[in-house]
């Protein structure tokens, strides 16, 4: 099945919150998940094991720098 993600990364408590998003998004270049950075959110879209992976993997790595919040929606259907 293929998905696709929007995901959002809110650091909190933090004065370096674009370096934060722009390592915790890099991580992606590391899956097997096409993706494209936005403005506001970064677009993943792959099979679900795949999109998954890789929203756990920017989470993870967001949340190295502290505290930090994510939005994420998610669909199945074709963008």
């Amino acid at each position: 099945m293929m998905l696709c993600a929007e995901v959002s990364i809110y650091p909190q408590k933090t004065n370096n919150a674009s370096q934060v998003i722009n390592s915790a998004v890099q991580t992606l270049s590391q899956e097997k998940v096409e993706y494209k950075v936005g403005s506001l959110s970064t677009h993943i879209d792959g099979n679900d094991e795949q999109v998954w992976a890789g929203i756990k993997k920017v989470f993870n790595e967001a949340q190295n720098a502290g505290e930090v919040s994510m939005v994420v929606t998610i669909s199945n259907s074709a963008h």
